[in-house]
């Protein structure tokens, strides 16, 4: 694994970064059905979804559409969620929110949670934008009270609109009835899809195209097995096609084979 392919086969950059800068993202049909969800929840201060299993792009995605929101408009609160309970997800949206003193009073941290984003949307007039990543492991009590931060006056403003990010079992924890008021409010979901064969040439053509090769050094068997292997996860992909520079760098074939796949697949899992 020594082998410094990048110098072997010419290469300006690593291949296949994991979290690619916002220019080189390929702005996939999944990317496009999530933009235009998540942008119709934004703009009535709904709830929206996004789904996915792991590696299948969520974060690009999530990465992709916020970067186009514009910091004088909105502002993003950005929590990654743990498997604590209610209060547990305050404090982290609290802490997020910059505010340091709120005790252990449940209706304080909803008192204190409001009032920012009031003065964040009143004064400030900014659109503030809740995203909850590894929302999947959330406990049904949050999801059973988190509506409670969601009403202003009466329940007749929309200024907190949610988006919620996790594997596709989230979406299960919507249907229990302790749920029904936050799943009421849910406006849009999108699904993350693992790519079919053609989508995932596009892809490594795109990211092989990045590091300065003018040709594609997979051929066609090979593309098949990271498809395959990857079962049209991104991240897996990734990982695999990497790989499989490597051993064909080390190989000295300038050509990426199945076998190089192969190779590569015993080193991930």
């Amino acid at each position: 694994m020594s082998v410094n392919y990048r110098a072997f086969f010419g290469m300006t950059r690593e291949a296949f970064p994991q979290d690619p800068p916002l220019k080189d993202i390929l702005e996939t049909p999944d990317i496009g059905q999530v933009t235009q969800r998540l942008h119709y929840v934004l703009s009535i201060g709904a709830v929206g979804l996004v789904t996915g299993e792991v590696g299948s792009g969520k974060s690009t995605a999530m990465r992709y559409v916020l970067s186009k929101l514009h910091p004088s408009e909105y502002r993003i609160v950005h929590i990654t969620a743990c498997s604590g309970s209610i209060l547990e997800f305050y404090r982290l949206l609290l802490a997020e929110l910059n505010i340091e003193r709120h005790g252990s009073s449940r209706a304080v941290m909803i008192r204190l949670i409001q009032r920012e984003i009031r003065e964040l949307v009143l004064a400030k007039k900014l659109n503030v934008v809740l995203v909850v990543d590894e929302a999947s492991m959330l406990r049904l009590e949050v999801f059973a009270e988190l509506h409670t931060i969601t009403q202003f006056d009466a329940d007749s403003r929309a200024w907190l609109p949610i988006i919620f990010v996790g594997r596709t079992n989230l979406v299960d924890k919507f249907l229990f009835p302790a749920s029904k008021p936050l799943a009421s409010r849910v406006v849009a979901k999108a699904h993350m899809e693992p790519v079919d064969r053609h989508g995932m040439e596009q892809y490594l053509a795109h990211h092989l195209a990045l590091t300065g090769m003018k040709t594609n050094l997979l051929d066609e068997a090979a593309v098949t097995a990271i498809h395959q292997g990857s079962g049209g996860l991104f991240r897996k992909a990734n990982h695999l096609a990497r790989g499989a520079l490597v051993a064909a760098a080390a190989d000295e074939s300038l050509t990426v084979s199945p076998e190089h796949v192969r190779l590569a697949s015993t080193e991930i899992f």
